[in-house]
């Protein structure tokens, strides 16, 4: 029987240090080590808490290198703690490869589970949460974005995103250019903290709220989009325009026609008709 030590996934409050869990506490005190992504980010927590492990640092810049370090530690047997900024690890921050890893050498992980941003957004933003799509994230660039977003235009789940807060405003017309003006939407800031807010309405809605609004556009931002309703006829041709009018600016009518398909399910005939009747009306 092998001696090795645990690597404990350990969730960190989004802001309020009381949403710290004892459990959470405990497991920080006892590590032989805390691998956190920012050592002196997460500095006030540990101290708040009197936790006094020697800390490392684990992001998304060295984590390949730290792989081997860690497992060499866990496999002499002692335990590792991995923390984020704030929240849960893995969920948009590094931590995924130095798990995987792990694992496939036999070492045991265990979560702590706790504060997740995208899900306390999800409980509270009054959209659907019996199915949800966690999409993070997207592309830095508007052309991979967009064509990202237009994948998911029939998706009929409630959709989950994070954004910077600089990028906001152009990621809320990049929403309505795609899903429509009026689809409902969501936009939970700064959760946890002195400045949480929580703006609903349609993406045209929230769109102005946040330019009008300054201190909307400051902070940690997960912005929720409810999922396609049920289409009739003409809702369908809707979706599929809107999804053409973005392929047909990066490509040609054949691969606009053809992408959609293959994104929609829907007969490349109906696709190609209405392609056709978009080009003439331009």
């Amino acid at each position: 029987m092998n001696q090795f030590g645990t690597l404990y996934i350990v969730a960190t409050p989004l802001g309020h240090l009381q949403d710290m869990s004892w459990r959470a506490v405990e497991i920080l005190q006892t590590v032989h080590l805390i691998a956190a992504e920012d050592t002196r980010h997460s500095l006030p927590l540990l101290q708040h808490y009197s936790i006094k492990t020697p800390t490392i640092s684990l992001h998304a810049h060295n984590e390949a290198e730290r792989i081997e370090q860690l497992q060499k530690r866990l496999q002499q047997g002692e335990s590792i703690a991995l923390i984020s900024d704030a929240g849960t690890p893995l969920i948009s921050d590094p931590g995924f490869l130095l798990v995987r890893k792990i694992r496939e050498v036999g070492i045991k992980v265990v979560p702590i589970p706790g504060p997740c941003a995208a899900i306390s957004a999800l409980c509270v933003g009054g959209l659907p949460t019996d199915r949800f799509v966690f999409e993070g994230f997207l592309p830095q660039r508007s052309a991979l974005r967009q064509t990202r977003l237009a994948q998911l235009v029939l998706e009929e789940r409630t959709l989950i995103f994070y954004e910077a807060p600089h990028r906001i405003l152009v990621f809320l017309k990049e929403l309505q250019t795609v899903f429509g003006q009026n689809r409902p939407a969501v936009i939970a800031r700064e959760l946890t903290k002195i400045f949480e807010t929580i703006l609903t309405g349609t993406l045209l809605q929230l769109y102005e709220k946040v330019e009008e609004d300054k201190n909307q556009q400051r902070g940690e931002i997960v912005v929720l989009v409810a999922g396609k309703p049920k289409n009739n006829e003409e809702e369908i041709t809707a979706e599929i325009t809107r999804i053409l009018t973005i392929l047909l600016a990066e490509c040609s009518l054949k691969q606009a026609v053809d992408i959609t398909a293959k994104l929609t399910a829907f007969k490349k005939n109906h696709i190609y008709e209405i392609a056709l009747k978009m080009q003439k009306t331009v």
